[in-house]
């Protein structure tokens, strides 16, 4: 009996190398890696005449479709699809899909984008003010700086400018790529605080790691006006937990000054009518909005919002999909440091959280995110670096 195994191929470039290595000539390698693909897509909101004409045109292909019940004979008003295809198949679909009516061109070319950027991507650089970060290549570590009183995990422990540049320090040293200063907590049940309190607190500290360090900064607050201080004060990056919904003047500002801004999912419940359509729809809309304003499309970083407006379970689940983010398009950092979520799994008290952590870094990166926030930086800069070397094609072994 010949040994047999099951190939894992995620996209065409895998399928050329497999194919490469059984010595298959190059017009087999061209016309045959495509095939070797298969993706399953979900759509939302079509109607069931474009239902059904996808449907009939995919299964002519050799592919297959399912809609909600009720969409053949138009008893229901719209439907969810899930395409299963090769990426060849994708190919013809579209094909032929782009002569129909009913704004099926449209929405082949939304398929065509979301093929596109489930290909590997180059390594590309992020402008931040004047410092860059290279995205792609290895798995950066942002680190938390929290100048508050009450942050659940580390409250009160760097609220001077002295222990905060010390702290920084250590962290750049350690390996983080970028540093993000807080000074308002975003624990479950914080107190909110006035935009004042919160300048008081990480203008000082921004104004000194700028003329210290040689890494961005980010200011991780949800009021323009303490973003619009922090980015004078020489600040790089705004990370903003609710993704410019608390404040109507945030895209404003980080388009002024050409910022790159981070939009985190979040929300005031747990209830969702489908999970993963509700964050991503969320994170889209935001993009877009975010857009519209100016800000520039290359420098729009999201962010599942790990914690925030979910409860274990949904935690949990969000986690078990951080791959589906990679088709909106943009770079996704993902939160987990110490949180709860991890407390809860483990039955550990918050400084005892460093390996749960680890654990949902490690995860992260093989899902595809590009940036782990967090708190214990020397030894997750070490858990993103051996699972670079695992995961990453173009992670340095330096």
């Amino acid at each position: 009996m010949p040994p047999i195994r099951c190939i894992e191929i995620k996209n065409r470039r895998q399928a050329e190398q497999e194919l490469t290595a059984i010595g298959c000539d190059h017009w087999g390698i061209k016309h045959m890696a495509g095939k070797a693909v298969f993706k399953i897509l979900k759509l939302n909101n079509i109607t069931p005449t474009q239902a059904n004409i996808i449907k009939q045109e995919i299964l002519s292909l050799g592919g297959e479709a399912a809609v909600t019940r009720g969409t053949v004979n138009h008893s229901v008003p719209k439907t969810a699809m899930l395409l299963m295809a090769t990426e060849n198949q994708y190919q013809q679909l579209g094909q032929k899909l782009k002569i129909q009516p009913f704004q099926l061109k449209t929405l082949v070319q939304a398929i065509e984008k979301t093929m596109a950027i489930l290909q590997p991507q180059a390594p590309r650089t992020m402008n931040c003010r004047g410092l860059n970060i290279k995205l792609g290549q290895r798995t950066l570590v942002m680190g938390i700086l929290n100048v508050t009183p009450d942050s659940f995990s580390d409250g009160g422990q760097f609220a001077s400018v002295n222990q905060a540049l010390q702290h920084a320090r250590q962290m750049v040293a350690d390996g983080a790529d970028i540093i993000d200063v807080g000074g308002e907590s975003t624990r479950p049940g914080h107190q909110a605080i006035p935009a004042e309190q919160e300048i008081s607190r990480v203008i000082p500290v921004i104004e000194k790691l700028a003329t210290e360090l040689t890494v961005p900064l980010a200011v991780d607050t949800s009021k323009a006006q303490v973003a619009k201080l922090a980015l004078q004060a020489g600040a790089h990056i705004v990370n903003d937990v609710w993704a410019g919904q608390v404040d109507v003047d945030m895209f404003q500002v980080v388009a002024d000054f050409q910022a790159p801004v981070i939009l985190m999912h979040n929300q005031h419940h747990h209830q969702y009518s489908d999970l993963m359509t509700d964050i991503t729809g969320y994170l889209q809309q935001t993009a877009a909005m975010a857009i519209a304003t100016g800000v520039a499309p290359a420098k729009i970083i999201i962010d599942p919002g790990i914690g925030f407006g979910k409860n274990l379970e949904q935690n949990i689940a969000v986690m078990k999909r951080l791959g589906e983010f990679q088709s909106l398009g943009y770079p996704v950092l993902l939160g987990t440091s110490r949180k709860a979520m991890i407390g809860k799994t483990l039955n550990l008290p918050v400084n005892q959280r460093v390996e749960g952590t680890a654990a949902t870094v490690t995860y992260g990166i093989t899902k595809g995110v590009e940036i782990v926030r967090v708190h214990d930086v020397k030894a997750i800069a070490r858990v993103c670096r051996m699972t670079d070397a695992l995961v990453r094609e173009e992670c340095s072994h330096e």
